[in-house]
């Protein structure tokens, strides 16, 4: 992973972080709001503005790549540098909740 890519994505905007784990099986744009909607609750509603800028900045950076076009809807998946940044990411996640249930 090159410092760009780094600078960007490490850490996670909440949008990009469920936009990389939804795709790690291919998915268009409104099945990945739906994904996050069902994954959180309800609390997390992606706005497709703010999606459809992430999933063309993404497909651009080599994190998620265009798959094929079904029924008017762009099919992504994430790509080998996609998956390094989601487990980063996670990492990350983990040791800060570690952190905060250590001082408990």
């Amino acid at each position: 992973m090159d410092a760009h890519t780094r600078k960007v994505y490490v850490p996670m905007t909440e949008t990009g972080f469920y936009i990389l784990y939804c795709l790690q099986e291919p998915n268009h744009g409104y099945g990945i709001v739906q994904m996050v909607d069902k994954l959180t609750d309800g609390e997390i509603r992606l706005a497709p503005g703010t999606m459809y800028g992430s999933l063309s900045k993404m497909e651009k950076d080599g994190l998620i790549r265009f798959v094929k076009e079904e029924d008017k809807r762009k099919i992504y998946v994430i790509t080998g540098l996609g998956i390094e940044v989601l487990e980063l990411e996670l990492k990350r996640i983990k040791r800060l909740y570690k952190t905060v249930q250590g001082e408990k």
